[in-house]
């Protein structure tokens, strides 16, 4: 039974996938576009649009210890101080008045991009929204 499944496991043991999708959100943070598989961009999908909404929330913390707490969130899960700067300072800030106070996500978009010349595999263009 599926029950409470919530994410793929991208036939890999858990160390190493979350480990992957670390590696895919930096890059697609730091370069705000990025080419992948169908099924591993839905799921860096995810997985960024939940940093950005930890960086959305350390924002407009009414205080300083619940600022630092989104904040040490997202240095957990983004290894380069560069990038995780860059997403407090530029994009929570271009992504602030996306949505109200309590509405978090919707901030990638997944393009289908034909198929992969070696094995055929889907892939995917995943950006970053406007």
């Amino acid at each position: 039974m599926r029950h409470k499944v919530r994410s793929r496991t991208l036939g890999r043991q858990t160390g190493h996938r979350f480990a992957m999708l670390r590696n895919l959100a930096t890059s697609l943070l730091r370069h705000e576009q990025i080419t992948t598989t169908i099924t591993r961009a839905r799921e860096v999908a995810r997985f960024t649009d939940e940093l950005i909404s930890w960086a959305r929330k350390a924002k407009n913390a009414s205080d300083a210890a619940e600022a630092l707490a989104y904040k040490r969130r997202v240095f957990r899960q983004i290894s380069d101080r560069a990038v995780a700067q860059d997403l407090f300072e530029n994009l929570a800030v271009r992504f602030s008045d996306r949505h109200g106070e309590n509405k978090c996500g919707g901030y990638t978009r997944v393009i289908h991009n034909g198929f992969r010349k070696g094995d055929g595999a889907p892939m995917a263009v995943i950006e970053l929204v406007r």
